[in-house]
């Protein structure tokens, strides 16, 4: 990766502005790629907290020859969003809500203002910003005015274009600008201003081009190529100079702020789920289907509910509304003021899809119909799945992967299953396929050919099937750049589909605002070639470097036994970057800071580990930086569309480092716990005498970095110690298991099946063992009094040192040490894996990991079958309570349970069963605390490097919602480390499960 040293901008920018500037390798490659395939280094990177800040930020570049770069969410899919540029990014600081008038349905916003973020403070007065785009918890208003974005609900609302008032920025000579409403005498400008002199000239551009306007742009609702002449085409009585800007890709001018019309809530919708068995004729379908007039018809293929059956987040989701085996089916959405209309369309809806010759009880290509969608929930998450379509289908391990090039074209509906169908033998002919989903209704299709960008042949194959793509659209008269806007992919092709003289147009417009190419050049005019290697992520001699490895990613393609393929898997997407809703990514919703997202932290292992960060980048202190706010929540694992595992990515990095640094003393008391632990507790008072003495916290905190703000875990002497209360000590005996196990379908996880006897095991874990024993003495009260015999786990060695799931040694990167916990846990438990008995835990992180992490340590039968065996203490509940086995009789307990879920639950989808067993409970109100990560994670809140950090995560929601909580309530986290936060934060006791079960036996 060469360097383009502005030491001189570098330094003018952090003395001349107050924001975050940063001009290192690992920060601006970070800010290389947007969600397209491209990758162009910028020369630094600022994060102006102020507009002024902004504005000197643009003027020093100006004065030292760099251009400007405007960035938002970085979500944008044709490059737009990244250029040899100083970037100026408005997500992390420009994004207030200026102005709000709800009487006049308006509002002014900050360009870096997030749209779902817009619209949850606008919800409460019955308002929204109606352009919803998939990308919308992330996407910025900025940016998608300089897409003038399309949602999925263009049929009613129309594009940004038709939502935005007015626009204010700052022009190529420093002078800020107001763009909006203007008569076509230009009165409102004084004659000797310069807006009147731009003005002027642009409506002079647009009455000479007005002909050529007419005759060479598209006559279809999705069109946002090139500069929008037709808005200065004279005779206009809607005059809007913001709309040259708009959809501009900021290549006129640096947005500062945006003024919208808003648009009333949706109320109660009605969705039809039409199923088609041919693709093509799902295609011919929308144009009658939109005559019943729905504010949207969504497609989602075969090829994507396959795929999204695979992932766990959507999986019942698809089960509730798919059925049997459609080629496509078409979401058609009603939104009337009046629900009983809604009712009526989605009835006449039926009636047209029999009239297209469809019925439930035919077979073949004409076995189909709708099925009604009428649950505002399911409604919404099936548009969670849509709204992942893009990321969904980028979920294929592969090299090869759907590249988007063609995929915004729209055409007029009557041409549309022409086209589908015509496309399809252009990729057949290339030996390649394409994923199709998207906007039926406006006849504009979200198609990606499956290619790998890193093979000459396929970039060949991608110049033949874009022109071949656009000359079909060019007949039609429809519009190549449909909504992802122009960037670098099809910014080339504008002459081709406009003609030469309006493209001359484009560049008279560009001179005219920018003359000296200051913001985003090479965007819509004097474009590179879009399939020019030099600018691709996958560029000319892209190669995975020979790294070491310490766990199993032979899954994924590349180098370091498929690391690389598997770090290559995000494709910046940026769905990791939402504030609210899921889990990930939760330092990020404190910082705000691009390093702190999963994306911004997989990018950074890309170039590691493919040389362009410098050598032994992997183990060095810009990674270590990078990697240190990861609290390893594995929500990415579950909510990241492309399954980015970054929480197992971060063990490999420590695994690095500590290869070439060795492990600090934190690392060693924090890692090597359950191995000092059976010394320690016999000298509890020393052990605890660091929160006693004076001065100790303090020394801590200097010598191994545990901060002086935390009291650390006490110890004990009265540790577990393989005793199931009332039971005493029992040896295993698998000669005496009479149960087997059955895999649940649902789960992925084994559920016993009851006969005379029903056996459990009870895996000890270290945190509970020596600081919380009443949870361990609690679950074999539980299990006992529901009839089990139960057995704790114990070592198969002549060792005494109990068993450990190695989770302490792989939080700091010890992979050899938690391997010779898991052989020993393995060995172990041997006999109750080749006999199907449940492993039960406590602790979801340590019970978790023999799901996730020991079988990428330990390649063997048994690590797979205990991955199947493994259950957290209350999913083994719920699947015996779904099975009817489970007989637990438990007290009467009026009240409210407040219940918070552990990051592994929720990856592992195991939290659900929580509030099922909770709900056992007769007469116990059961309320789920909306919470991301508690903020502990383990260690990482005890470090004085990240303990703000720590408790900034817990103020997010957790902590604020327990403090809010009645003095009565019941505090459930099965986590150790969420009831430490808990209690450090909010004063509050939180407990586990199985105490509130064993205290209502």
């Amino acid at each position: 990766m060469a360097d383009t040293l502005r030491p001189v901008l570098e330094r003018r920018l952090k003395s001349g502005i107050a924001g975050d500037v940063s001009f290192d390798r690992f920060t601006r490659g970070r800010y290389a790629t947007d969600a397209s395939h491209y990758q162009i280094m910028p020369v630094g990177v600022v994060a102006p907290r102020t507009m002024d800040d902004a504005a000197r930020a643009i003027a020093i570049a100006r004065e030292e020859g760099v251009s400007v770069l405007a960035r938002g969410g970085g979500t944008s899919q044709c490059g737009q969003t990244v250029n040899a540029s100083l970037v100026i990014d408005c997500s992390k600081y420009l994004n207030r809500i200026l102005e709000l008038d709800v009487e006049g349905k308006r509002c002014v916003v900050e360009p870096g203002i997030v749209l779902d973020d817009l619209n949850r403070a606008l919800k409460p007065h019955g308002l929204w910003f109606p352009v919803d785009i998939s990308t919308a918890s992330r996407a910025t208003i900025g940016g998608m005015t300089g897409n003038n974005s399309c949602g999925a609900r263009s049929l009613r609302y129309g594009n940004t274009r038709e939502n935005v008032i007015s626009v204010n920025a700052i022009l190529s000579d420093g002078r800020a600008q107001a763009f909006g409403p203007a008569s076509p005498s230009l009165s409102e400008f004084p004659p000797s201003s310069p807006m009147h002199a731009l003005a002027s000239d642009l409506l002079a551009l647009g009455a000479r081009e007005a002909d050529e306007v007419a005759a060479r742009f598209p006559k279809v609702q999705r069109r946002v190529g090139g500069y929008n002449l037709d808005a200065l085409l004279p005779g206009r009585n809607d005059l809007n100079l913001a709309h040259i800007l708009i959809g501009s890709e900021g290549t006129l001018g640096f947005t500062t702020q945006v003024e919208l019309k808003l648009s009333p809530l949706l109320g109660r919708r009605a969705v039809g789920a039409c199923h088609f068995g041919r693709f093509y004729d799902a295609m011919d379908a929308a144009q009658h289907i939109v005559r019943l007039k729905p504010i949207g018809v969504e497609l989602i293929d075969r090829t994507m509910i396959e795929l999204a059956r695979e992932i766990a987040i959507f999986r019942p989701t698809l089960e509730q509304f798919v059925r049997g085996a459609p080629d496509a089916i078409l979401l058609v959405e009603f939104g009337e003021d009046d629900h009983d209309e809604n009712l009526r369309r989605l009835k006449q809806l039926s009636a047209l899809m029999g009239d297209l010759g469809y019925a439930w009880t035919k077979d073949g290509l004409k076995q189909g119909g709708v099925v009604d969608i009428l649950d505002p929930a399911l409604q919404a998450a099936i548009t969670e799945v849509r709204t992942s379509g893009l990321n969904i289908m980028m979920s294929m391990k592969d090299e090869g992967k759907p590249v988007s090039f063609v995929e915004d074209c729209a055409v007029p509906l009557e041409h549309l299953a022409e086209y589908t169908l015509r496309l399809t033998d252009v990729f057949e002919k290339h030996g390649t396929r394409g994923t199709w989903y998207a906007h039926a209704g406006a006849g504009c299709l979200h198609v990606r050919p499956v290619l790998n960008l890193r093979l000459d042949k396929d970039v060949k194959a991608m110049r033949a099937i874009a022109e071949e793509a656009f000359a079909m659209v060019r007949a039609y008269k429809g519009s190549h750049s449909g909504e992802h806007g122009d960037g670098i992919v099809r910014s080339e092709f504008h002459e081709f589909m406009f003609g030469s003289k309006l493209v001359r147009a484009f560049e008279q417009v560009k001179a005219r605002f920018d003359p000296d190419g200051l913001f985003n050049p090479g965007k819509i005019v004097h474009a590179p070639k879009f399939d020019d290697r030099a600018n691709f992520r996958f560029g000319p001699g892209y190669r995975g470097e020979d790294v070491a490895t310490r766990l199993d990613w032979s899954a994924w393609p590349g180098s370091g036994g498929g690391f690389q393929g598997a770090v290559e898997m995000c494709n910046n997407n940026g769905a990791c970057r939402k504030i609210e809703g899921g889990v990930m990514c939760p330092s990020y919703r404190v910082t705000r800071d691009e390093r702190d997202v999963t994306r911004g932290r997989a990018n950074s292992l890309r170039l590691a580990v493919t040389g362009q960060l410098g050598p032994d980048a992997l183990s060095s202190d810009g990674m270590a930086e990078t990697m240190k706010l990861c609290v390893s929540c594995k929500a990415c694992r579950r909510e990241c569309p492309t399954g980015v595992d970054m929480a197992r990515m971060k063990i490999e990095v420590q695994a690095a480092r500590a290869a070439r640094f060795g492990f600090p003393l934190r690392d060693r008391l924090v890692g090597w716990l359950p191995r000092y632990a059976p010394y320690a507790i016999a000298f509890p008072w020393l052990m605890n005498a660091r929160d006693i003495v004076p001065g100790a916290a303090w020394l801590s905190e200097r010598l191994a970095g545990f901060s002086a703000r935390r009291s650390l875990p006490q110890w004990r002497r009265d540790v577990f110690r393989d005793v199931i209360p009332g039971r005493g000590r029992e040896p295993a005996n698998p000669e005496s298991i009479t149960t087997t196990g059955s895999m649940d379908s649902g789960s992925g996880t084994v559920a016993p099946s009851r006969n005379d006897e029903h056996q459990v095991v009870l895996f000890a874990d270290t945190f509970n063992r020596y600081f919380e024993r009443e949870n361990l003495d609690a679950a074999g009260a539980v299990l006992t009094a529901a009839g089990y015999i139960v057995q704790v786990a114990q070592p198969a060695d002549d060792r005494k040192r109990p068993l450990c799931c190695g989770r302490t040694f792989l939080s700091v990167g010890a992979v050899d040490q938690a391997r010779e916990e898991a052989e020993r846990t393995l060995a172990a438990l041997a006999p109750f894996i080749d006999r199907g008995i449940p492993v039960v835990g406590l602790e979801p992180s340590c019970i978790l990991s023999f799901r996730d992490e020991i079988p990428a340590l330990v390649k063997s039968d048994a690590a797979d079958k205990l991955a199947g065996l493994a259950l957290t203490f209350e999913e083994f509940l719920a699947l015996e309570h779904k099975a009817g086995r489970l007989d637990l009789k438990l007290k009467s307990t009026p009240g409210r349970a407040l219940v918070h879920g552990h990051c592994h639950q929720k990856a592992f989808d195991a939290f659900g069963p929580v509030q099922t067993v909770l709900k056992l409970i007769p007469d116990l109100k059961v309320e789920t605390i909306e919470s991301s990560c508690c903020g502990m994670a383990g260690a990482f809140g005890y470090g004085a490097d990240t303990i703000d950090v720590s408790l900034a995560i817990g103020e997010l929601s957790l902590l604020p919602a327990v403090r809010k909580a009645p003095d009565d309530a019941i505090i459930v986290a099965d986590g150790t480390s969420c009831r430490h936060q808990i209690h450090d934060g909010t004063g509050r006791e939180a407990l586990h499960l199985a105490r509130v079960l064993a205290d209502r036996l």
